[in-house]
């Protein structure tokens, strides 16, 4: 199964992408830049983050520059904890840790801190802000603050000595003994202005001695309710713009523009000032590539390979191959070197049969994916695939044997035209075994792009239907049972009471196959009972409908053998007969359905039809001068 977390393996070329990013950062020597990286969910902005951190730490210049990476996800805090406060802490703590080796960059780093929890106290409002911006306790809130305030630095100055700041709020009167009052000394109102200024100069200058660049990671903000997500914008206007220091945000840009607008509801902004509100925090917009064919269909066949290794059916060292040579296919594909089947193929290795049908699977896959729903999204392919391997897993132990196509071509519709996918179920009964006579019929209809497609695929998306037919492999002659009952997780699946015998089943499948009549056929034809006879000669003629050409008597053995053991089943013979399309009947099959006496009045019946062909009809007549 494929996870659903951000990766560093590059199967969809994002590593051009990275490549610029780093680039552009490394460019900036120090001066600050943000970078907004732009796309829906699922389309690969994480992986794509992860990509630009790896080219990052291999930038490193130790003893001028080295790359300190941040990861913050607003939505991990939220409903926990103010997205803002956990930001500047999350800084706090990665300076402090930074600055652990030289203690003189220790009390520095220690002051910063300070600061950070000074700003989240302000944040607070109500008891808390009162107490800081007038310097007296308010409340029983401000009095708690003010009775720790040697941990937030109330009172105190930035040059204070650490025995004081270890002193826990506690003073101390000239005997050496704790004043009642468990104030550090008298507070001093802070003016927050100020106090914004002075931790972004305190930072600032921390980050120079440090010899550090800090690249800060916003990931998931898209995810995030309104609330959160402006307010992880707006902390980040404290951060933003300090030498040394650098922004990339991962985030939706139509999600963006919704949060602003519920921020600013009832205050009558205009479009215009919901696109400006990100724009002016973001100095060079990055959008995530957009997916094509080509790029779906690379993706697709690498996690079908990846799958195939994993279960030992595709080797590391062409695997591995593949990994480099599929990327480099699309860095050229502008070129129109496109990430053909017989390309993938050639990864694969041509005389590996499970992989080449593993290819061409991806091969139709990708055009259906990138069309419908599913937009090309990696995310959704992924599920897609996790939901066909998920079912393969379930089918062995359930004694079904499908293979990997074949649930994916199910799948597929299912996930893609719902409407068309309940219609064939529907159809799906123990009367003809599962087999769908309407789907053999569209599949063969849909290889002539003249023809038109039966009910029910030629509505609810022709186009799709007609693609779909197409995909390997044809699912018309299947028992589609076994499909509709592994895909119970999407609908509730009934079929028809089979009255069948086991016997009757037998003779079913021989019927199917016969080319001519044979002992082994007569024999099964009289291990079963007439009724069990007329089930199977009836389902049998069906399952070969879109195999029948009525030009040889081979088309007509699945009727003329089953009569010659039970006479009584010639009526019914007769009238499968008379469904023939008479234009398409060919001399071949009237010699052996001359011989059958229930067969003559339905050829007398053609001989009359001006739609028979002229060989054909000349055929039944020589037959009747013999006789």
């Amino acid at each position: 199964m494929w996870s659903d977390n951000e990766t560093t393996v590059d199967y969809l070329n994002f590593g051009v992408v990275a490549d610029a990013c780093a680039k552009l950062l490394q460019q900036a020597k120090g001066t600050p830049i943000s970078v907004g990286i732009s796309g829906g969910w699922g389309v690969g902005k994480t992986s794509l983050v992860r990509m630009i951190e790896g080219r990052l730490k291999k930038a490193d210049t130790p003893g001028n520059n080295t790359y300190v990476v941040v990861t913050f996800n607003p939505w991990l805090y939220q409903d926990f904890e103010g997205a803002r406060s956990a930001l500047l802490q999350l800084v706090g703590d990665e300076v402090l840790r930074l600055a652990a080796k030289d203690e003189t960059l220790l009390k520095k780093a220690k002051k910063v801190l300070k600061r950070i929890n000074l700003l989240r106290l302000a944040q607070l409002g109500g008891e808390a802000a009162a107490t800081l911006y007038t310097g007296v306790p308010v409340g029983t809130i401000g009095s708690a603050i003010m009775k720790v305030g040697g941990f937030f630095g109330l009172g105190g100055k930035d040059d204070a000595d650490d025995s004081e700041e270890a002193n826990d709020g506690k003073d101390k009167d000239e005997a050496g003994e704790e004043k009642g009052t468990g104030l550090l000394k008298p507070a001093e109102p802070v003016s927050l202005p100020s106090e914004i200024q002075a931790f972004r100069d305190a930072l600032e200058e921390l980050l120079e001695e440090l010899k550090v660049t800090l690249v800060v990671f916003v990931d998931d903000l898209d995810r995030c309710l309104p609330k959160t997500a402006i307010s992880t914008l707006e902390s980040i206007r404290l951060l933003l713009f300090l030498k040394r220091s650098a922004f990339v945000i991962a985030a939706d840009n139509e999600f963006i523009k919704g949060a602003v607008r519920v921020h600013f509801e009832g205050t009558g902004i205009s479009g215009e000032v919901e696109t400006n509100y990100f724009d002016k925090l973001i100095q060079v917009p990055l959008h995530v590539p957009r997916l094509g064919t080509n790029e779906a269909k690379a993706y697709l066949a690498l996690l079908l390979m990846e799958r195939a290794h994993a279960d030992g059916d595709f080797d590391t060292e062409k695997f591995n191959a593949a990994k480099k040579a599929i990327p480099e296919r699309l860095q050229t594909s502008w070129k129109g070197d496109a990430v053909s089947t017989e390309f993938l193929q050639a990864q694969a290795g041509v005389d590996n049969v499970k992989m080449v049908a593993l290819m061409e699977l991806a091969e139709g896959l990708a055009p259906l994916l990138t069309t419908s729903s599913v937009k090309a999204n990696p995310r959704l392919m992924k599920r897609f695939l996790n939901t066909v391997y998920l079912r393969s897993a379930l089918a062995e132990p359930q004694g079904i044997k499908l293979d990997v196509p074949a649930l994916a071509k199910w799948h597929l519709v299912e996930r893609c035209n719902e409407p068309l996918a309940n219609a064939l179920a529907a159809l799906v009964t123990s009367g003809s075994d599962g087999r769908v006579l309407a789907l053999q019929a569209a599949e063969e209809a849909a290889k002539d792009p003249a023809k038109a497609l039966p009910d029910p695929f030629k509505v609810n998306d022709e186009s799709f239907a007609r693609e779909w037919l197409q995909l390997k492999p044809a699912l018309g002659e299947l028992d589609l049972r076994p499909l509709l009952h592994l895909s119970r997780d999407t609908a509730t699946r009934e079929f028809g009471a089979d009255n069948m015998t086991t016997a009757g089943r037998a003779l079913r499948d021989a019927l199917a196959v016969a080319t001519a009549s044979n002992a082994p056929l007569t024999a099964a034809i009289k291990a079963v009972d007439a009724a069990q006879a007329g089930m199977a000669m009836a389902r049998a003629w069906q399952l070969r409908a879109g195999k029948r050409t009525w030009r040889s008597a081979e088309d007509v053995i699945t009727l003329i053998e089953p009569c010659k053991v039970f006479p009584e089943l010639a009526g019914q013979a007769g009238e499968l007969l008379k469904a023939a399309p008479v234009a398409k009947i060919g001399p071949g099959i009237i010699p052996s359905l001359y011989e059958q006496s229930w067969a003559r009045p339905i050829l007398d019946e053609w001989e009359g039809s001006s739609h028979l062909d002229k060989t054909a009809k000349n055929a039944i007549q020589a037959k009747k001068k013999v006789k």
